[in-house]
């Protein structure tokens, strides 16, 4: 395969051979006229004498020979990684395996980011419910208005363009936990009213699909916490309640990653001139 930075293509390759071979010249000096090292001079010669002018083609990067790692060591990279938390290259040298090979078995195992794993059980924290609507995640994401004309993503970064005072959307979310199907509503603020007209939209939708919201789980802002009508919607429906702890958001982790995904794939995803015209491609 040719390298995209090669300085020998095949007819340069045979240019240099030519010179030393045929002409006559001394390698090093072969070496520098074509802008390469002596070793390389020495590597295309030793391959043409051995192959002939076929030895100057490219070749596949594919290794000749490859195998799978050891069963045995692969449970032993496991074991020691749950048991002691170590990283690829001191678990290689507890087994004599080179840490490119350690990391691969980590990556596939899925033991490769030590935040997935609990210091007490040393297994790989994550949940998931077996129904839809057994578990929905609520939150909420703000966005700052854009000016018309196009905010500074469009215009560049001036004070002109800032578009201080135009305020914010708060897309109001529900994730389902089971099968990650969400529901968005967009509206002026996230105080008690919207958070429990959005809730009311989400059991209309969740009810639509034939399912039935078991638990909803939210953070502790007031809205959630006190607004009478979020509270009075639950019990109506006979759904629980969950909150996250204080100051851990990855209770919530579900929801706070289709935050990302959705400023990656929405939000920021191109430039706006205006803010209706983001907030109409939100439902594709």
């Amino acid at each position: 395969m040719a390298k995209p930075k090669t300085r020998l293509s095949p007819d340069g390759r045979w240019l240099l051979v030519d010179r030393v071979r045929t002409q006559g010249w001394p390698p090093v000096v072969a070496a520098e006229s074509m802008g390469v090292s002596r070793a390389t001079t020495y590597t295309w010669l030793a391959r043409f004498d051995a192959e002939g002018v076929a030895g100057l083609e490219d070749r596949s990067s594919r290794p000749q020979r490859s195998h799978c790692t050891d069963e045995t060591v692969t449970a032993a990279i496991i074991d020691l990684r749950r048991a002691r938390r170590w990283g690829p290259h001191r678990i290689g040298y507890a087994l004599g395996v080179a840490r490119s090979t350690v990391y691969a078995v980590l990556c596939r195992a899925g033991l490769n980011r030590l935040d997935h794993l609990d210091r007490p059980t040393r297994q790989v924290v994550r949940y998931q419910r077996q129904r839809p609507a057994e578990l929905v995640h609520i939150d909420v994401k703000k966005l700052a208005r854009i000016p018309d004309g196009g905010g500074w993503r469009v215009h560049g970064r001036s004070e002109a363009v800032r578009g201080r005072g135009n305020g914010y959307d708060y897309l109001h979310i529900a994730v389902d936990d089971a099968s990650r199907v969400a529901y968005i509503e967009v509206h002026p603020h996230e105080r008690a009213s919207p958070v429990a007209a959005h809730l009311a939209g989400t059991l209309r939708f969740f009810d639509q699909l034939g399912v039935t919201v078991e638990r909803v789980m939210t953070d502790n802002a007031l809205a959630y916490r006190h607004g009478r009508a979020f509270q009075d919607l639950l019990a109506d429906h006979d759904i629980a309640h969950k909150r996250t702890r204080p100051h851990r958001p990855q209770t919530n982790r579900k929801v706070e990653r289709f935050n990302r995904t959705l400023l990656d794939k929405f939000a920021d995803d191109q430039p706006w001139t205006s803010n209706t015209q983001r907030l109409n491609a939100l439902g594709p």
